[in-house]
């Protein structure tokens, strides 16, 4: 088996338990980590014994693959320029700030045959992932993501932060063309929205309804569903999942106004409901989804098959993000980026750089890396 070498980008919250889980992994060489906050980055390489450096392409000619945990004003300059030398990435969620920049990416991605992930991580969660059979084709999904204020993020909108990790669930699941959508929010500690709730309405009749907040006192990380012969309810935190059996429309026992009442004034009705929608519990296994997530990376580096999250998910989920932007924009009756259809969204605006993410002019492309 060929080791995997790969250097983490970015050294903030995520970069750095990116960085401890990947040391762990099995045909896995974690070269080093580059970011342009010293302490930062020290504090990264000290913990895990690898090397540092200011700027991402010292580690280019080291390097098989990276994992891009950058600022999201960063992804699109950063990402383009490894790919262009062939290395296979992992980039954060969202793919980018702009559709422009992710389907620039994407493009990218397929010329230089690299592969493209994205971090989608509630994919691997795995509350999500046993239940996945009896998901097929949802008809209505409603889901709360709420948090206190982090601190982190806080140069995009919630709905780029949180509720796309909802968004490309839907998506995924749902699996139509989003039809129609509609959406509130407002600011309350910055400069971007930090509530915000969607309505996705999807072509096959399906709707999704999407709440997410990082300025609640409670957390919550919760997910229902409702499909032909089940409502499924997902709980992410505590990674607990139960399931309603409702039956299909042909063997549900559909009972009578007077059956009903009859059953209330029984004994124990209690029983009786349970008796006829059964409710069962489904064990999550005990899986770090973000482990998963960067063990799906290394196999598809080594297999050459498709992750679990392409790019072209991410850029259907920041596509659709746009469109709740656009919405809520137009609920504050302001002019705004985002207040755009995709379809004629401007190219992307200059990258704000940092002090190493300036983005050398295009080289000529060069040939995929092979691990080794």
């Amino acid at each position: 088996m060929k080791t995997v070498r790969i250097g983490v980008i970015g050294a903030g919250h995520l970069g750095r338990i990116h960085a401890r889980l990947l040391a762990g992994i099995e045909g896995v060489e974690l070269v080093g980590v580059a970011d342009p906050v010293l302490e930062a980055r020290r504090a990264v390489a000290t913990e895990n014994k690898i090397a540092e450096t200011a700027d991402f392409r010292d580690l280019i000619p080291q390097i098989d693959a990276a994992i891009v945990a950058t600022p999201t004003r960063f992804h699109h300059a950063v990402a383009m320029e490894l790919i262009e030398h062939g290395i296979h990435l992992l980039v954060e969620k969202p793919i980018t700030s702009t559709v422009a920049e992710a389907e620039e990416l994407v493009r990218a991605a397929r010329w230089h045959n690299v592969v493209l992930q994205v971090g989608h991580i509630e994919r691997f969660n795995p509350a999500l992932v046993p239940l996945l059979p009896r998901l097929a084709r949802p008809r209505y999904i409603e889901a709360v993501r709420q948090g206190p204020y982090s601190f982190r993020s806080t140069d995009i909108s919630v709905v780029l932060d949180l509720m796309i990790h909802d968004l490309d669930i839907a998506l995924w699941l749902a699996g139509g063309t989003v039809c129609d959508v509609s959406a509130v929010g407002w600011t309350v500690m910055g400069g971007e929205d930090d509530f915000a709730q969607a309505r996705i309405e999807f072509d096959d009749g399906c709707v999704a309804n999407l709440t997410a907040s990082r300025v609640s006192h409670r957390p919550r990380r919760q997910m229902q569903l409702w499909t032909a012969d089940a409502q499924i309810e997902i709980d992410f935190n505590t990674r607990r999942s139960t399931i309603v059996e409702t039956g299909t429309d042909s063997n549900r026992q559909i009972l009578a106004p007077p059956q009903l009442a009859a059953l209330g004034q029984s004994p124990a009705p209690d029983r009786r409901f349970e008796t006829l929608l059964p409710l069962r519990e489904v064990e999550a296994a005990p899986q770090n989804a973000l482990l998963e997530e960067q063990r799906d990376f290394v196999e598809c580096i080594r297999t050459g098959r498709e992750p679990r999250v392409t790019g072209e998910a991410g850029l259907a989920a920041i596509e659709t993000a746009h469109r709740v932007l656009a919405r809520i924009a137009a609920g504050h009756r302001q002019t705004s980026k985002y207040d755009v259809p995709a379809s004629a969204e401007p190219s992307a605006p200059a990258i704000l750089r940092g002090p190493h993410w300036d983005h050398l002019p295009h080289q000529p492309p060069l040939r995929r890396k092979e691990a080794g």
